[in-house]
């Protein structure tokens, strides 16, 4: 980005988008600092801060000599991004509501208010890059600098209109780098902890919070042989991988010839919403829990076009390595397949499946079934 532009940064009350604000400052744009409230039911409780981050936001706007509005998107927030996770969830799918908070509130609902404030562009603090490609005039979606903090992965869905408006200033840089900025130019929260758990919800008991909105439906959870050996509390409450919370760690393993061990951990490896069973299987490497390929819809691609089939990489989850893959067309209508080099653990549906070739993510799309390596029978 060349001369000087208004801009307008998303201010969380976090590090990375303080120093993104600094930044952008420092560069000669003139910078405007909006902080986005998007969630109202419990904004009182301790897992839900949001009066406390945008005090927090407005100390660093003071520091960094910008102004600050406080914008209130709750209802946007519950209406695009709430009402379909619990949609989600309530068909037994583990939806991933960061993906979808930024495609329909960080770079719709707040990028329309910036562009009707003047901006030029917008800029949150993301670890994330883009690129206008020379050849091509496309707009490219890259992997954070940081490989530990790259954040492409939720990004996926920004379309080339989100792309040209919007910058990630901090996605040139390591966190460390970013921290070291923050306490070097005396903002108030250089070694504030990075905020976790579900977009503008916050980290909290996770199966009650759910609880407040869903019914519980309590069944069986039955082993792989088919026997009962516990209850679940309503399939809606668990993600396939998951391993605290089951109630049946003192079962011993039934023949553990496919898991690892006597003691080793159940896993949730199935859900069956037709009976309302859930099942767990021993041991991380159970065939249950590993895939080989999957379908996925819902594709969004960042170029606007899907990109050629092939070989590329994947991601089935946020913190894990690129895996090696061929992307193929689906069985139906708008869904593709992807079949990987080496099986993939706990593929789950609802998540998101993402695509790159090298440090460019290409889009992706909602996993909607993955084929176990171990074929499920009918129990």
């Amino acid at each position: 980005m060349t001369g000087k532009q208004r801009v307008v940064v998303g201010l969380s009350g976090g590090v990375d988008s303080a120093v993104t604000a600094w930044l952008l400052k420092q560069a000669g744009h003139e910078v405007v600092g909006i902080f986005m409230k998007n969630w109202e039911d419990d904004d009182d409780s301790e897992y839900c801060s949001s009066n406390e981050d945008f005090v927090d936001a407005a100390a660093v706007a003071d520091v960094v000599g910008i102004e600050i509005e406080h914008v209130n998107f709750a209802a946007d927030y519950r209406d695009r991004v709430f009402a379909e996770f619990l949609r989600e969830y309530q068909a037994g799918r583990t939806p991933n509501p960061d993906v979808l908070c930024n495609a329909e509130i960080k770079f719709k609902a707040f990028l329309d208010h910036a562009m009707r404030l003047g901006a030029e562009k917008i800029a949150t603090g993301h670890y994330a890059r883009v690129r206008q490609n020379p050849a091509t005039g496309l707009f490219e979606l890259l992997k954070g600098l940081d490989p530990s903090k790259d954040q492409s992965y939720f990004l996926h869905r920004l379309s080339q209109a989100q792309l040209a408006k919007t910058l990630f200033p901090v996605g040139e840089l390591h966190k460390s780098e970013v921290r070291r900025i923050a306490a070097e130019i005396g903002l108030p929260n250089a070694r504030k902890k990075d905020s976790t758990g579900i977009c503008f919800i916050g980290e909290r008991p996770f199966r009650e919070f759910l609880g407040r909105y869903l019914q519980t439906r309590p069944g069986p959870i039955k082993d792989e042989r088919g026997r009962r050996i516990g209850e679940h509390v309503g399939l809606s409450f668990y993600t396939l991988g998951q391993r605290q919370g089951l109630g049946i760690g003192g079962v011993k393993a039934r023949g553990a010839a496919r898991g690892g061990g006597e003691h080793a951990p159940w896993f949730v490896a199935r859900k069956d919403m037709a009976s309302n069973t859930l099942y767990a299987v021993q041991g991380h490497d159970h065939p249950w829990l590993l895939s080989g390929a999957l379908v996925f819809d819902d594709a969004s691609w960042v170029a606007g076009a899907p990109p050629a089939c092939g070989p590329m990489a994947a991601k089935t989850r946020y913190r894990q390595q690129d895996a090696t893959c061929t992307l193929e067309p689906g069985p139906a209508a708008g869904s593709w397949c992807l079949a990987f080099t080496e099986p993939q653990w706990a593929v789950t549906p609802g998540q998101s499946a993402v695509l790159y070739d090298g440090e460019v993510c290409l889009g992706g799309g909602v996993i909607a079934e993955a084929e176990t390596v171990g074929a499920v029978p009918a129990l």
